[in-house]
């Protein structure tokens, strides 16, 4: 499952399958009868690589992934016994190595919004769910990011506990409910990105846990103006929105 994911990384990106396209089209070009049609490819991908800018598409995508739970009210928080945390807002270590500062991603609010719950809630406990989820391994996994990062923010390291053996997301289902035993039957909110929460609310509960959703990193509004235009951008949210119902789809014929 770990390297099917890590596939799926590859296949999910727009400019892959535009680039075996044009491929294709360089290809034909070489022969004399399918020149045109050559030529005709080419001229759709470049067409393809224009629409593929406008954000509003990917975002109809994440829309439904990030609207299916909604943020629980203050009042529930109590009654709770903790916070399930799972990685994926860390950028390569590198940097950290480096320079000494933890490198937040995209998804920062993996990280930020539940110091603020800690804070809050001086009885709530925090598990941080992350392994290294790379091909070609650092040596550094992201629970030991999570860690110097949690200690730079001034949380009670006694109250946190870490599980550093997951690379996938059912793998922190499967590993968070091996480390927390009868506990993970207990209510707990689980943190993670608004459009990854579907798929990790599924691999929760398969493993028995009774886990409450708090989702975060949203990247969609109620709506998308068709004038935001942004390539880089939105390749990148055609990227996670293809990859997230695509694993929802593997996921759910595997699990």
């Amino acid at each position: 499952m770990f390297f099917f994911s890590k596939l799926l990384s590859a296949i999910t990106q727009p400019m892959f399958w535009l680039a075996v396209w044009w491929v294709l089209a360089l290809g034909l070009l070489t022969l004399t009868r399918w020149r045109r049609a050559a030529v005709i490819m080419l001229w759709s991908g470049l067409v393809v690589l224009g629409l593929l800018g406008l954000r509003a598409i990917p975002d109809a995508l994440l829309r439904p992934l990030e609207n299916r739970y909604p943020v629980p009210v203050a009042e529930a928080m109590d009654r709770h016994v903790g916070i399930i945390v799972l990685g994926g807002a860390l950028q390569h270590p590198d940097s950290f190595v480096a320079h000494g500062q933890v490198p937040l991603g995209e998804a920062a609010e993996r990280m930020t919004v539940p110091v603020g719950l800690m804070r809050k809630h001086p009885r709530l406990e925090l598990v941080f769910s992350g392994g290294e989820g790379r091909l070609l391994t650092t040596g550094v996994t992201e629970s030991e990011l999570a860690k110097v990062f949690f200690e730079q923010q001034g949380l009670d390291m006694a109250r946190v506990r870490w599980e550093d053996g997951s690379r996938t997301t059912r793998e922190n289902a499967q590993q968070v409910a091996k480390l927390l035993g009868n506990r993970c039957q207990q209510p707990w909110l689980l943190v993670t990105s608004a459009w990854h929460m579907p798929r990790s609310m599924a691999e929760f509960e398969a493993v028995g846990c009774k886990v409450t959703p708090y989702p975060v990193d949203f990247r969609t509004g109620d709506a998308t103006p068709l004038t935001e235009y942004s390539l880089a951008h939105s390749l990148l949210r055609w990227q996670t929105a293809l990859h997230e119902w695509l694993g929802m789809l593997v996921y759910g014929l595997t699990r």
